[in-house]
């Protein structure tokens, strides 16, 4: 077995334990299904085990109508892997002193998921209590982004809130959630 084949292997396991650990966010869902689909598709798993080794904890919350799965970051906090990030690689090209690593949106594409829009974010909390010491970039709109900003959420006092924040700004707790659609 090839070293990718035994860390997808061991993916799979972790991914099922999570997946029974946590019903409430996949009701009516068979793991057996989401296996046979993760095994058949090895973008995915890629995806996800970047996801995972960045500290997102990936989870199945859903299947839409066109039986599609959608694997979300449940990690209690914004992934520690994928902190201290500008909004994109626009922003990150402006920075010319204390530039961070990377952008939310660079290192998102270069994992193959996607960020994280307001909707799907408040889908996320409506699961459980998440970003309650971080924050998270979400996707942007094109309009707010043509003006220098970017936005973000987080849940402080049993509330989710969106607030804007210049593109280029980082900080140690603000991070980015992803997911992936197979």
């Amino acid at each position: 077995m090839s070293a990718r084949a035994a860390e997808y292997n061991a993916l799979l396991e972790l991914l099922e334990t999570r997946f029974r650990s946590h019903p409430e966010r996949h009701p009516d869902l068979q793991w057996e299904q989401i296996e046979e689909r993760l095994r058949s598709n090895s973008a995915a798993l890629h995806a996800l085990y970047e996801m995972e080794v960045t500290g997102g904890e990936p989870d199945v919350i859903a299947r839409d109508l066109s039986d599609i799965y959608e694997f979300f970051d449940c990690s209690t906090e914004s992934p520690s892997g994928r902190r201290s990030l500008c909004y994109d690689d626009e922003a990150l090209a402006r920075r010319k002193a204390n530039r961070p690593a990377g952008s939310a949106l660079g290192m998102a594409s270069a994992m193959g998921i996607a960020i994280l829009d307001e909707e799907r974010y408040r889908k996320l909390q409506s699961l459980g209590e998440f970003d309650t010491k971080t924050s998270s970039w979400i996707l942007t709109p094109e309009s707010v982004r043509r003006l220098g900003g970017a936005l973000f959420c987080d849940r402080r006092y049993g509330q989710v809130f969106t607030y804007h924040n210049g593109a280029e700004s980082y900080y140690s707790s603000r991070g980015f959630r992803g997911y992936i659609s197979i």
